[in-house]
């Protein structure tokens, strides 16, 4: 049986449209659409309602494709379609009263993800495209590791030769112009390549994105590792690239001119906050200032404490965090593998985390940013993560008594992770965590689930149903899990 495998090399003289969300109210959903021709072919048309043309401007020419991008707005209706071409695209785009979205993460591997079976890599994105055309979802929000980039490295042998040396020596390389090219080409090429793989595709088109990166769209670990390698004219020139790539394709925008929900106009942070009927959509960006000790630099703390600060008050903000904001005492894996110097190669992995130690006051100014707008400001909190591979869930209890939800769903197409580290990371989040004194986290089971955490492929189901949010799990081995109060 001939395996179904996509690769850049064997895509459609057209690919796309994904469709990103920007915000809507009572009067309509603003969208953009991207849409990549091979160079010199012209844009398909696009109309709304079959008589608004809608003119594209030419966002970026890439190794013989030019990407071409779409601004409109579609009437609040839950059954609004637009036309590209040929296609004509249903999109659920009325958010004023109950809605459904879903949320995933993790798509990908970090080896070979391009060669893998298509049928078994998107099994889930083919689950969740199946649900969708039984019951539309109005946003599909992407938290972090939309590709796995980590083969950049491989992109030029300069490149692949500068990740094998000691860190001493990496700031002596450059970066050449060879190196750049090579890298952009492959990140682009990945990224038209997933957007054609049919259950991928078919979701992008009709249901809107947001879309936060995560270490994975750049390097395993990005901003975790020591500077010698951040701060390398290599890893300045890859993180460059990453950047243009995120912009263009998880943004709908230019690397240096983001979309207007991103509080930070220059570019050095992709904070965002969208604006819908009763919630906002809020992810900060948790990678383009990372170091070692900082989880964001004050652009990012300023961007984002912005987009807390301009939520209506009492509107519902769906938080995606990239890496879980509640989760175990990681400070005593830290402390542990201090005592064993083999061990230490995973100290990236762990300053990748809110809970690491050098986090710690960052952590705390985090949540208690997202305390404030819930007792202040009657604002329900709902955080989203994704990252470790694992479905979970945590609660926090604030100062009043109220509870502040975390829903993890990780990934959408990584392999599950073995069972044993499901049951390690069961057993630490036992000891529980309070970095806020007297607001105890809790780590807890999915429905019907015995164990913290559970190891299969999965996504996440919120829905809005009279006013009332509850959430879901769809997983892949186990099926639905029942809904819970978000």
């Amino acid at each position: 049986m001939r395996r179904h495998v996509l690769s850049s090399s064997t895509l459609p003289a057209t690919v796309g449209p994904i469709l990103y969300a920007r915000g809507s109210d009572a009067d309509g959903c603003r969208l953009s659409a991207l849409v990549a021709t091979s160079e010199g072919k012209a844009p398909p048309a696009l109309t709304v309602a079959g008589r608004v043309d809608v003119l594209p401007r030419r966002l970026a020419e890439l190794f013989g494709r030019t990407l071409w991008l779409y601004d409109f707005v579609l009437p609040a209706d839950g059954k609004a379609a637009y036309t590209l071409g040929s296609r004509t695209f249903d999109v659920a785009a009325d958010l004023t009263g109950d809605v459904r979205l879903a949320f995933v993460s993790c798509n990908g591997q970090e080896d070979g993800d391009g060669k893998r079976e298509l049928g078994e890599r998107d099994a889930m994105w083919a689950k969740l495209s199946a649900e969708h055309e039984a019951a539309p979802f109005s946003l599909l929000l992407q938290g972090g590791d939309q590709l796995y980039a980590d083969e950049i490295l491989q992109s030029h042998p300069e490149t692949w030769r500068w990740f094998r040396l000691t860190m001493r020596r990496k700031g002596g390389v450059a970066f050449s112009g060879e190196m750049r090219q090579a890298a952009r080409r492959y990140l682009a090429g990945r990224y038209l390549t997933l957007m054609a793989q049919p259950a991928i595709a078919h979701m992008v088109a009709r249901v809107p994105s947001l879309m936060m990166w995560d270490d994975h769209d750049i390097i395993d670990g990005w901003g975790s590792h020591p500077e010698r390698m951040l701060d390398s004219p290599v890893g300045k020139g890859i993180f460059e690239v990453a950047r243009e790539m995120f912009a263009l394709f998880q943004l709908g925008s230019p690397a240096d001119a983001p979309p207007a929900y991103c509080p930070d106009r220059t570019g050095r942070n992709y904070s965002l906050a969208a604006r819908f009927p009763g919630f906002s959509v809020i992810a900060p960006d948790l990678r383009s200032e990372r170091r070692p000790k900082i989880v964001m630099g004050e652009t990012g703390w300023k961007a984002h404490e912005q987009a807390l600060d301009e939520t209506p008050e009492g509107d519902r903000i769906l938080l995606v965090s990239s890496v879980p904001a509640l989760g175990p005492r990681l400070s005593l894996v830290e402390l542990a593998i201090d005592w064993f110097p083999k061990a230490q190669k995973y100290e990236d992995d762990l300053r990748d985390q809110w809970q690491s130690r050098v986090h710690r006051a960052e952590w705390q100014r985090f949540l208690l940013g997202l305390e404030t707008r819930m007792v202040e400001h009657r604002s329900p909190v709902t955080l989203l993560s994704g990252e470790i591979h694992l479905a979970t869930r945590g609660e926090m209890t604030l100062r009043d008594g109220q509870v502040m939800h975390q829903f993890v769903a990780s990934g959408i197409a990584h392999p599950k992770p073995p069972r044993a580290y499901a049951m390690g990371l069961g057993a630490l989040a036992r000891f529980g965590e309070a970095p806020l004194p007297g607001r105890p986290i809790r780590l807890k089971p999915l429905p019907g689930k015995l164990g913290t955490y559970t190891a299969e492929r999965n996504y996440l189901v919120l829905t809005r149903a009279a006013g009332q949010w509850s959430a879901a799990w769809e997983l892949e081995d186990s099926g639905r899990t029942a809904e819970i109060a978000a």
